[in-house]
């Protein structure tokens, strides 16, 4: 025992002696960029107590929306704040407090999983019931009360809270986000490919909210024509123009919009139903399914249900023909109220 005892002191003896000039200059190098990385790891990982207990904190503000938040509480902060409905329940909601005053509040997101997919599992703005002339409706996300995702999830998923129908506003913000971008950097400017907001007050016309509008004017097979569809509005850019916005979109459906708007309820020659145009305003022809979303719970062809409805009628991306642009087609919508 004491032979081994001292058999290992010798060895540690050794072991102190040796210099980092026997070592490879490249093992040196590999050393010290390991511990370099371990450390910005380290950084990474260690939880930063005080920003938690301000976040938390949060859930003690008694506001209805993110506008509320910024004139009782002012709440300058972009970030993730807790509201509170109108029948006392309590959710998390991304909150824009900066662009064009802030108050914004995050309600919605659309999200199309797989353009692939026709109205299947996912296609939560259209139908997840297959293509059914039957079910003209589809699963009417966009007027009723159903709600689904979570915030951090919203440009990865499809996402409505109860704000959707609970808050009463006066104005909309769309934000175009490429899909899977963490939550922690939807506010960087350079991140959207399109940011842009109303500001004429027009959801005071149509109830306060999308819940309302679409009411008024239903997202459903067969519900009209080409010419019923509904208000359009006029946009100020926060990120983007009217000559990118129209770059977004397939060659052929660009000689049938005008860019600077945000349209509600269009119509295609088949009948089909979209719930948002956005960014642009439809004015000759009515091939809406290459530049509007969302949708009832039928298309003809059934190519063109879904999501986002018929974006890669040519190919995929490649900003040919009827095709949508592959940014505009991997993108989130994200839909704000304030």
């Amino acid at each position: 025992m004491l032979h081994n005892i001292f058999l290992l002191f010798v060895g540690l003896l050794s072991l102190e002696h040796v210099s980092f000039a026997e070592v490879p200059s490249s093992q040196i190098v590999n050393i010290t960029e390991t511990r370099e990385y371990a450390e910005r790891m380290q950084n990474f990982t260690r939880t930063n107590f005080e920003h938690l207990e301000k976040v938390r904190n949060r859930s003690i503000r008694v506001a209805r929306s993110c506008k509320d938040l910024r004139d009782r509480y002012d709440e300058r902060e972009d970030g993730v704040y807790y509201l509170t409905t109108g029948n006392g329940m309590l959710y998390q909601t991304y909150c824009d407090m900066t662009t064009a005053g802030g108050g914004w509040t995050l309600v919605a997101s659309v999200h199309e999983n797989s353009v692939y997919g026709r109205c299947t599992v996912g296609d939560r703005w259209s139908s997840q019931q297959g293509n059914n002339a039957d079910l003209p409706d589809g699963d009417g996300n966009w007027s009723n009360r159903n709600t689904f995702g979570t915030v951090e999830s919203a440009t990865a998923d499809d996402f409505k809270n109860p704000g959707y129908y609970d808050i009463t506003a006066e104005d909309m913000s769309v934000w175009h986000i490429p899909n899977k971008l963490p939550l922690e950097h939807w506010n960087q400017e350079a991140a959207a490919i399109l940011r842009y907001h109303t500001e004429n007050q027009f959801l005071t016309l149509y109830g306060g909210n999308l819940f309302q509008l679409f009411k008024q004017y239903p997202v459903r097979y067969k519900v009209g024509t080409c010419s019923d569809r509904g208000p359009a509005i006029p946009i100020i850019y926060d990120h983007g123009d009217a000559e990118s916005t129209k770059k977004l979109y397939g060659p052929n459906p660009r000689r049938e919009f005008e860019p600077g708007f945000i349209t509600f309820r269009a119509i295609n020659w088949e009948s089909a139903a979209m719930a948002i145009c956005s960014g642009v305003k439809p004015t000759v022809g009515c091939n809406t399914e290459h530049y509007c979303i969302g949708g009832g719970g039928y298309f003809n062809p059934e190519e063109q249900c879904g999501d986002f409805p018929s974006f890669d009628y040519d190919r995929l991306g490649k900003e040919q023909g009827w095709s949508a642009s592959k940014e505009m087609t991997e993108a989130a919508v994200l839909l704000f109220y304030r």
